[in-house]
């Protein structure tokens, strides 16, 4: 099933309403959808690079829009909607554990999540579920998602095609040694 998810998602690239579709992906993969926008966008930015500011506008709108959506879930409809949501993504077991130490995290962990391949969708529903600041939440959520969506575009609009193949294989973990070195300064800056 997340093979045809993935290959409906892929076919939508050269829909006529291509941005429609890459704004409501944005939107239901914050909360509950899979397949992440990366996946429309990059072939919608190689296919028209002059757009690319446009796409990675609109998937953040509607990816910090969908974000809501997930907090929303995980304050008032955690045990109905966001716990399976959660279970079905193999995460029901650091729940319990995350959920103490989640809200001191905080910035951190919607940051992280906004710009690494972990789920954003994991965050956007702990967040509601462990009542973080809607403030909180919603400004690291542009701040991710931004840094994530318009870094795409730019390496996109800035190489082309050849730079594909890194963003889908290694951008992730870049993002995610970026992060680990950024949190590392912090904390020895509190040290010295």
């Amino acid at each position: 099933m997340l093979r045809k998810l993935y290959d409906w998602t892929l076919s939508m690239v050269d829909h006529p309403r291509a941005l429609w579709v890459l704004a409501f992906i944005s939107f239901i993969e914050s909360s509950v959808f899979p397949i992440p926008p990366d996946i429309l966008m990059i072939p919608m930015i190689i296919a028209r690079p002059s757009r690319a500011w446009l796409i990675a506008g609109v998937a953040l709108v509607f990816s910090v829009l969908g974000g809501i959506l997930g907090y929303a879930i995980g304050a008032f409809a955690f045990e109905t909607i966001g716990k399976p949501i959660l279970e079905s993504l193999g995460k029901d077991d650091a729940m319990a554990a995350f959920s103490t130490r989640f809200n001191d995290l905080g910035f951190w962990a919607v940051l992280t999540a906004g710009v690494t391949p972990f789920p954003y969708k994991v965050i956007t529903i702990m967040s509601g579920w462990t009542a973080m600041p809607l403030g909180t939440f919603i400004a690291t959520s542009i701040l991710a998602r931004g840094l994530r969506f318009f870094l795409v575009a730019f390496l996109l609009w800035k190489f082309g095609a050849p730079i594909r193949d890194f963003i889908e294989r290694r951008l992730g973990l870049m993002f995610t040694l970026f992060v680990v070195l950024l949190v590392g300064g912090f904390a020895a800056l509190k040290y010295l």
